[in-house]
Parts: C-alpha cells; structure tokens; sequence
C-alpha cells in the first residue's frame, strides 16, 4: 500500500509540473503585455509643427487643413501636398508636379527630399509653428504687392513686366499664386541654360477659373487658380517652370 501512495504522488508531481510551468509562462506573458500597454506612446505632434531635417533645412508642416502645407525655411513658397499610400504602410506625400517632398512612417517617423538632399533627409519634430494658410492683404498692400512683385521680375528680366491680378472670390489664392509664379520666373531668368526661354516674357496674369492651370504663349504668361480647391487650387512653381521650359 506504502509503494502504490509513493508511484502515485510521483506521478501528481510528473503531470504537475508542465502545468505549473505552463501556467508560469502565461502570467509572465500577460505581464509583459500589461507593461506594453502602460508604456507610454510617443507623443503625436501639434496640426502645425516645425521640424528640423539631418541636412539642416527646417520646415513648417501645417496639417490643420484640407490639404497638408509645408514651406521650408527662408522660402516663399508654401507646397501642398498629396498623399499616396507607400509599402510598409508609409506615406508619400508629393507636390502637384508629383515630385516626391516627405515621407513619414506609421511610427511617425520622417524622411524630406530637397535639392540639398535628394535622396532624402531624416526631420525631427522641432516645436510648434505658424499657420501656413495665406492671409488677406487688402486693397493697398495687394497694389503694393503688385508693385513690388513686378518690379523684381522686371529687374532679373532688364525690361518692364506687367504683373495683373484679377480674382474676385479668393484674393488670398491668387496673391499666393502671384507670389509663386513670380518667383518661379526669377528663377529661369538667373539661369544661364533657361533665360532664353523668358526672353520674350511681358505679362504676368493671375486669373480665377474651374481649373488650375499655367499657358505660355506670346510674351504672356497666365496663371490660372481654382478657389473651390483652396489651395490645392494654386499651381505650384514646379508647374509654372514646366509650362515655360520646353520638355524632352
């Protein structure tokens, strides 16, 4: 009777034990689980930061909006951009030229392509910014504005360059637009490959319309912008360089 007691306690303590050792890994997975959730998630960014890219190129990123805006420091133009679903569940964001401009992980993580560094540069959230939605200037700052924007082109060009605005239901837009297309013309003009191509460059017009657009045609250069798009509605200066430039 002793013997049969002792092989049966043996055989409680043989079968016990993976139970006991199953039922050990199972708190110390649930515990680790436990401590997971309570770690704390990095903390989510305000709609409208700066950041600071690895090449030294700051930036506003303002994503308060329909359409995400970012405008890189010392610029005067402001991208919107368009997103595009990436592999690894990253996200391309690209201007309207579609160039490639960010890129940011599900992690948050973020990676911004310039000239300075076209195969990308990492960017760190640097403390919040300002607001990259245009304002409204009003009568005299918008004549000012006109003024100033046409003699700039007319210096880089060393002849007069009418500069005209006609937008009635969204002068923000179109100041915005004024100020990109100008810029964009500066730019050839100090090219030595692509000044030829604004040679004959003798008007400048902003207009309203159903759809953005840019025409070159005759020493005319009109710039067209939607209002009902806000401002994706407005050409980049990627696309006014494009409507001058010939393309091979």
């Amino acid at each position: 009777m002793a013997i049969a007691l002792a092989v049966t306690a043996l055989l409680s303590l043989l079968f016990a034990a993976p139970a006991l050792a199953q039922s050990r890994g199972n708190a110390q997975a649930e515990q680790s689980q436990s401590l997971r959730e309570r770690r704390p998630s990095p903390p989510t960014p305000p709609p409208v930061g700066r950041y600071m890219a690895e090449s030294g190129e700051g930036f506003i990123l303002d994503r308060s909006g329909r359409h995400p805006l970012l405008r890189f420091d010392r610029r005067a133009e402001t991208w919107v951009l368009r997103p595009s679903a990436a592999p690894r569940g990253d996200v391309i964001y690209r201007n309207d030229a579609g160039d490639e401009v960010l890129r940011v992980t599900p992690g948050g993580g973020m990676t911004v392509y310039t000239p300075r560094a076209p195969g990308g540069s990492p960017a760190s959230f640097a403390g919040a910014g300002q607001s990259l939605t245009p304002p409204t200037l009003g009568p005299v700052l918008l004549f000012r504005l006109m003024a100033q924007r046409s003699a700039m082109v007319s210096q880089a060009l060393g002849r007069l360059v009418e500069v005209n605005l006609s937008g009635q239901r969204s002068e923000s837009l179109c100041v915005e637009a004024l100020i990109v297309t100008t810029e964009a013309v500066i730019r050839i003009a100090r090219s030595p490959t692509a000044r030829e191509y604004v040679e004959d460059l003798r008007s400048i017009t902003i207009v309203e319309g159903r759809r953005s657009g840019v025409t070159y045609s005759r020493g005319r250069l009109t710039v067209t912008v939607n209002p009902d798009e806000g401002m994706a509605g407005r050409p980049s200066s990627a696309r006014v360089i494009r409507a001058i430039l010939p393309q091979t």
